[in-house]
């Protein structure tokens, strides 16, 4: 049995703005039916306490690093059994908003510091500083946001070993000059070799230079960053590290995602029962203010609003579909735009286009439940889950062939293996190819019953993955073991691996 730190920014039921917060919720969670003793850590956001029963304190931080006293408080989540350790500092977390922007949507000033905050606090956790009767073997590193801990352990005498898993390439925690100083860090790390990244730095770089393995979140996603195209200015040290590069399929907590189980739907549903689905549609349609009519195909999305998702893509699908018998039931936020411009479609098109703005966890279960297809026209997406919850609810997912979409979804044309339709490119005549295929298919009684049924016997639990975690821990823990635990050769070994990696000056796709 390992001991595990996972370090995350959210964890569902606690804090979500994405995917991250279900796998930081489902893979801890897996590991510990494994038998692996896990504690998850992450900040004390406002709300969170309220998940928990007693919680206790079990240290207590004063650190000239940050003015205020720094409580960690453990506990079980009620809901689901998680191992939990909250970073209690109420003046950087406790606020109104969300974990990375406050309630106007602009990031919070001083991010940086409160993330490298969580950093320092997870080292201190690593290297048994806070608990001396509970030490990890790995900490688990999850996006930029705990891209410092790698580095910082590498700066101790015998630490653990670190894995880095990237969630997503293009958030890389870039900031400027200013802001490095104030995090006392090593000023060596002012360099291409460590953390400086075209006259900034990067957190998400600190986390692939330093760690023992990096990982990200599915196979072709893992080959595809070590393309200038997809690399977001990383390719070249992703290139050098390849070696030590995971691609590992996320997976799907069915414990929360089944429609023969689902507590936000109202008629569950299997392969034998998928009659019930048309019930769940009549549900849908009435709640996004739709005609109820069975007969029309329903084309749900579930989003985060950013160019990332081809959100824009969905826009003008709605367009050039709109004399056309389907309808479309949207959820999600981000870019006010776009939020302005689907609710103007919604508005002109109100008997069949429905929108809702926000998050809404039941809401994005009821679209998987009730929807027809499932559309996904992503430029990238190293993961995704929604494709494979509409896989196991029988809603057929039309999803764009990158990253983990190409690794879970089959073709059509693959006969009797296909479970979906896959769009060539995030191109909108594409787009719209895929769309006109998948239609023609749903007047395909037999073809659709078919697709639906075969996407529904779909396997993606967390078992297979957790096995792959796993084994890479143990990959990790044999690399750390050969490292000279002198901080400062460590350190220069780093830095040779770094100036190993090649390209300096690719501009990222986005900080």
């Amino acid at each position: 049995m390992s001991k595990v730190l996972f370090v995350t920014s959210e964890c569902w039921p606690l804090i979500k703005t994405g995917g991250l917060a279900d796998i930081s919720s489902s893979l801890p969670l897996a590991l510990q039916n494994k038998g692996e003793d896990v504690l998850t850590l992450l900040p004390a956001y406002r709300g969170v306490k309220k998940h928990f029963k007693p919680l206790r304190n079990i240290a207590t931080i004063n650190s000239d690093y940050f003015d205020e006293t720094i409580e960690l408080l453990v506990g079980s989540i009620s809901s689901t059994g998680q191992n939990i350790c909250l970073l209690d500092a109420p003046s950087l977390f406790d606020r109104e908003g969300g974990p990375y922007k406050d309630s106007h949507k602009q990031d919070w000033d001083d991010n940086a510091y409160r993330f490298a905050l969580l950093c320092r606090v997870a080292c201190e956790i690593a290297m048994g500083r806070t608990m001396p009767d509970w030490k990890p073997d790995v900490v688990h590193c999850n996006d930029w946001q705990t891209g410092l801990i790698p580095a910082l352990l590498s700066l101790e005498a015998n630490p653990p070993a670190s894995i880095f898993t990237i969630h997503n390439i293009a958030y890389q925690g870039i900031y400027m000059r200013h802001i490095f100083d104030p995090l006392k860090l090593p000023e060596s790390w002012w360099h291409y070799e460590a953390l400086e990244f075209h006259g900034n730095f990067s957190f998400l770089k600190g986390g692939i230079v330093f760690s023992n393995r990096v990982a990200t979140v599915s196979p072709t996603y893992a080959e595809e960053i070590k393309n200038s195209d997809k690399g977001c200015g990383l390719d070249g040290l992703l290139n050098f590290r390849a070696t030590e590069l995971s691609g590992i399929l996320n997976g799907v907590d069915y414990s929360s995602w089944d429609p023969k189980s689902d507590k936000y739907i109202k008629h569950p549903y299997d392969q034998r029962t998928l009659k019930n689905k048309r019930l769940n549609k009549t549900v849908l349609q009435k709640e996004m203010g739709l005609n109820n009519d069975g007969k029309l195909p329903v084309i749900g999305v579930v989003s985060r609003f950013a160019h990332q998702k081809g959100i824009d893509l969905v826009i003008e699908q709605i367009r050039r579909f709109s004399h056309e018998p389907v309808q479309w039931a949207i959820l999600g936020s981000g870019d006010t735009n776009i939020e302005e411009e689907l609710e103007a479609l919604a508005e002109q098109f109100p008997d069949k286009v429905g929108i809702k703005t926000g998050y809404d966890e039941g809401l994005a279960h009821r679209i998987e439940a009730g929807a027809d297809i499932f559309l996904m026209p992503s430029r990238y997406e190293p993961c995704g889950l929604n494709q494979m919850y509409s896989l196991r609810y029988g809603t057929v997912p039309v999803v764009c062939k990158t990253g983990g979409l190409a690794d879970t979804v089959i073709d059509a044309a693959d006969g009797a293996l296909a479970t979906g339709f896959l769009i060539a490119q995030a191109d909108a005549d594409e787009v719209e190819i895929g769309l006109k295929r998948a239609l023609s298919a749903y007047q395909n009684k037999a073809l659709w019953l078919k697709l639906r049924r075969r996407g529904m016997a779909q396997e993606f639990s967390w078992q297979e993955s957790a096995a792959a975690y796993l084994r890479l821990y143990e990959e990790a823990m044999v690399g750390n073991g050969s490292l000279d635990a002198n901080p400062a050769s460590r350190e220069e070994r780093v830095v040779k691996e770094a100036r190993a990696s090649g390209r300096k000056h690719q501009t990222p796709e986005m900080s």
